[in-house]
């Protein structure tokens, strides 16, 4: 059984999450929050929350063991775009594209 935890309209670029969240797929939940806890990126706080949330599901409504969760699956995509506008010389306008991303993490019991 795969229980997943959602975080949405993250403040990150996908592709500077997916960095990340790369380190932790397909390992054990504890080895998982151990490197996220020593990895210097600003995304690494938000992907360890989500995590938490995950593991906390298993446990809480699906009565799972903790100590056997793994990150079976973990995935970044895109959010809505905030759309910004730069001023330039002679009139010109150059776009600033703020990106947000989505993030799913899914644990799921070792057998």
């Amino acid at each position: 059984m795969e229980v997943r935890a959602f975080t949405n309209n993250i403040r990150i670029s996908p592709r500077k999450v997916r960095i990340v969240v790369d380190l932790i797929r397909g390992k054990n939940c504890g080895e998982a929050l151990a490197i996220l806890a020593h990895t210097p990126k600003r995304a690494s706080k938000v992907v360890e929350k989500t995590l938490r949330s995950a593991m906390a599901n298993a446990e809480n409504n699906h009565d799972l063991n903790v100590d056997k969760l793994y990150v079976s699956t973990a995935f970044v995509d895109a959010g809505p775009t905030l759309k910004r506008i730069h001023p330039r010389s002679r009139g010109q306008a150059f776009s600033i594209f703020k990106r947000t991303s989505q993030l799913t993490v899914k644990v799921s019991e070792r057998e």
